[in-house]
């Protein structure tokens, strides 16, 4: 993750657009922080306490970097992607109503922050890009660490080559086991819409990666 995480002066947040901080997380955060709930720490946060704020940041980013990750397919993405969350996480926290949870309140600007990075960059990958499983070594049993590798690897190629909603809905359903609700909330859908693409994800799945299976 990048040093550069939460700012110094921060400005207090607001609903109103603030200029962007220059982000950094203090190298501290008071234990008696560390022991509250995300609901506590976000009002705090709302009303200025930029240690709440560290606080939530710190217990958040690891899954959010996950998640990013498998939604744009390389870290340095996925780092900006988690920052630019968490900085219009601070500047809309006034806009944070609890209707539901702080965590997927972050996943659903996560989300769109990743979206709106894919839009940027995005560039389709070739089917023929996607390694083919590979031969065996000579002694007919392929290195495991090195078939596991070359599996991700696919895997991820053949996510890429997913519609960005569809690729949503599958790595936060599979590889985040999120229930059709919770991802119905983060992409502000209903549960058929995400059923749907689950289905259609799975199947295009299903079809690239047919030859390591």
């Amino acid at each position: 993750m990048s040093p550069h995480l939460l700012a110094n002066g921060l400005p207090p947040p607001a609903p109103d657009p603030v200029p962007g901080p220059d982000v950094i997380v203090p190298a501290a955060v008071g234990s008696d922080c560390r022991q509250l709930p995300d609901d506590v720490l976000a009002v705090r946060a709302a009303e200025g306490d930029q240690e709440a704020f560290s606080t939530l940041v710190r217990r958040h980013t690891p899954r959010l970097l996950r998640l990013a990750y498998h939604l744009l397919g390389n870290l340095p993405d996925a780092e900006e992607a988690v920052q630019d969350a968490f900085i219009s996480a601070w500047r809309r926290l006034a806009a944070f109503h609890h209707r539901a949870s702080f965590h997927t309140w972050m996943h659903r600007i996560t989300v769109n922050s990743c979206l709106n990075l894919q839009r940027r960059h995005r560039t389709p990958l070739p089917l023929h890009a996607i390694p083919e499983p590979a031969d065996p070594a000579p002694n007919g049993v392929p290195s495991a660490s090195a078939e596991a590798d070359a599996l991700a690897t696919a895997l991820l190629a053949a996510l890429d080559r997913l519609p960005p909603q569809q690729r949503t809905c599958w790595v936060l359903y599979e590889l985040h086991g999120l229930s059709y609700n919770d991802i119905s909330r983060i992409t502000d859908t209903s549960e058929p819409t995400v059923r749907g693409r689950l289905f259609r994800a799975r199947r295009t799945l299903q079809d690239v990666m047919a030859p390591w299976h």
